[in-house]
């Protein structure tokens, strides 16, 4: 095994040297595979060594590799043979191809099926690792990119923001009034009112339109996932961390990042997040190196941020930093005007409705928002059977209670007759009864967040 010289040392154009790649070593010749399995692991990679192409495809249904090399001369599946499975799969690993009587037809061949280098024994095994570097590198890049794919895909906007009220179109005006810019925007509104819609249309109006718009939402993950998930995290950083994973902010650079239920962010991710804005500088979790990005804050919350901040529970200094340029999303019941369209949209044709069914859309306060109404257009689609018409009789019984309130006494919804927070108080509590006190699932039918839930019923303890 002399010519695998492991004194003479490559220099390493790749990934850095501490590093590590997934490896799998496909090779029947004992003597080099398990001589190449001990250098590399002690070199610090993760390495599986199999001695065939039947044992090399069982190990890849298991695991994700960066590199496989792979010895064209073996028995039963030869390495092209083997190469061309793995394409055929759709595995997207860069692959080395090895051998120890190389010829012009086989190199060709394995080049052809998709090999990434072509080299020959014997090779030392400084080289090899260099190699394997590289072939690493352009694996990582190739599958960021891919997600980055992903990610562009996820910046157009799902649907056009629907409306004619004069309350939409001054959302319009300030969309297209703070796109062109690249400093923060907050977005206020109450939850199920279009937060993130708007988000997207801001981001398609600005000059990084063409790169990806990241979401994170505050509320869905508790604060040591969070700041892994914003900052990312080094490998050990904490128990689980068995590899380095890139964070949000890094995923963002040069695009923007979109913060949803921005008011639940803990102190101490304040004072993180302030950093950010003030100098673009983060830090992974368990790193002590700086990473400077460039990225466009947008967050969202539906909460009182300045009462937060007399309550002490959110730092006005960062307040005041992502308050650069604001807009605020009217409710629903702000803009019944707009409900009709709304409606057409959720609804739309072969869809129609029966006799009052708007103007009850029209006539109920909607505590969730755009949200609740789709969810109950939803609800009377299906209960409606084949004949594609929503009736009365099909929509929630809480609108149902509005309408009927409204026919006894008058068309003006705020008649001292119609109570309707009355109506979505107990209609709050008929849900949770339900449901049998189950907060997560009431949120879901009542289409309104699980804390605006919480902020709900201890309004209603108070009273």
């Amino acid at each position: 095994m002399g010519a695998y010289n492991e004194s003479s040392k490559a220099t390493t154009q790749a990934l850095g040297e501490d590093e590590c790649v997934e490896l799998l070593l496909v090779d029947d010749e004992a003597d080099f595979r398990d001589s190449a399995a001990d250098y590399f692991r002690r070199r610090g990679h993760q390495v599986t060594a199999v001695a065939s192409g039947r044992a090399a495809l069982d190990a890849i249904s298991k695991r994700l590799y960066d590199v496989a090399v792979i010895d064209v001369h073996m028995p039963e599946m030869d390495g092209v043979q083997l190469l061309t499975r793995l394409r055929e799969q759709g595995e997207d690993l860069h692959v080395l191809m090895l051998t120890g009587g190389a010829t012009v037809s086989t190199a060709v061949a394995s080049m052809k099926a998709g090999a990434a280098d072509y080299v020959s024994k014997p090779i030392r095994m400084a080289d090899l690792e260099d190699l394997i570097r590289k072939a690493a590198t352009a694996t990582h890049l190739e599958r960021d990119n891919a997600r980055l794919r992903v990610a562009l895909n996820r910046t157009a906007p799902k649907s056009e923001i629907l409306g004619s009220s004069p309350q939409i179109e001054e959302v319009r005006r300030l969309i297209d009034r703070v796109a062109g810019s690249d400093k923060p925007v907050l977005i206020e509104g109450e939850s199920g009112t279009g937060k993130e819609l708007v988000a997207r249309a801001v981001h398609a109006g600005s000059p990084m339109g063409d790169r990806p718009l990241v979401v994170i939402n505050c509320a869905a993950l508790p604060e040591h996932l969070l700041e892994s998930e914003l900052f990312g995290h080094e490998k050990g950083a904490f128990t689980g961390a068995s590899q380095s994973k890139t964070g949000l902010f890094e995923v963002a650079d040069r695009g923007a990042l979109f913060i949803d239920e921005f008011g639940e962010l803990a102190p101490s991710l304040q004072a993180k997040l302030l950093r950010v804005i003030e100098d673009g500088v983060i830090r992974r979790v368990g790193s002590v190196k700086e990473r400077r990005v460039k990225v466009r804050l947008i967050a969202a919350t539906n909460r009182d941020l300045e009462h937060e901040i007399a309550e002490g529970t959110f730092r006005e200094d960062l307040y005041y930093r992502i308050n650069v340029l604001k807009i605020w999303i009217p409710p629903l019941r702000e803009r019944r005007g707009d409900i009709k369209q709304l409606a057409e949209h959720f609804a739309p044709a072969p869809w129609q409705f029966g006799d009052g069914v708007l103007e009850a859309l029209q006539r109920y306060d909607w505590p969730g928002n755009i949200r609740q109404l789709s969810n109950a257009l939803e609800r009377g689609k299906l209960l409606s059977g084949d004949e594609h018409i929503i009736e009365l009789e099909n929509l929630p019984r809480e609108v149902l209670r509005c309408t009927v309130a409204g026919d006894h006494h008058s068309d003006t919804v705020t008649s001292d007759a119609v109570d309707l927070e009355s109506i979505n108080r107990r209609h709050v509590e008929e849900t949770l009864a339900k449901v049998k006190g189950n907060k997560a699932e009431a949120a879901r039918l009542l289409g309104i967040h699980r804390r605006s839930l919480y902020r709900l019923l201890e309004k209603y303890a108070h009273r």
